[in-house]
């Protein structure tokens, strides 16, 4: 299973984005069950996932409206937060870099 690091990020934007809470909050318990080792075991389940550099992987939440932007240490099976915001949000920033 994967751990999570740190789910009060995704708390902290679905009280300023309330409707972001039901497909983050989906989406924290799908994942948090996975077991993926490479990224490409990965994008079996998430096709619209896309793989960056840094170990980056970034989501689509609810529907596109949103980005999650995750770094993912598949040895150890944690996933750490790094971004979630919105499109306009999401382009003002280094996705390899957060």
């Amino acid at each position: 299973m994967m751990r999570i690091i740190a789910k009060r990020t995704l708390r902290v934007f679905w009280e300023e984005y309330p409707d972001a809470e039901e497909p983050l909050t989906a989406w924290y318990r799908e994942v948090e069950k996975e077991t993926w080792a490479t990224p490409a075991e990965l994008k079996e389940k998430y096709r619209s996932a896309s793989i960056v550099g840094g170990s980056r992987v970034v989501f689509n939440i609810k529907g596109n409206d949103y980005r999650l932007v995750v770094k993912i240490n598949y040895a150890y099976s944690v996933i750490y937060i790094r971004f979630i915001g919105t499109h306009a949000e999401y382009d003002n920033i280094d996705v390899e870099g957060v």
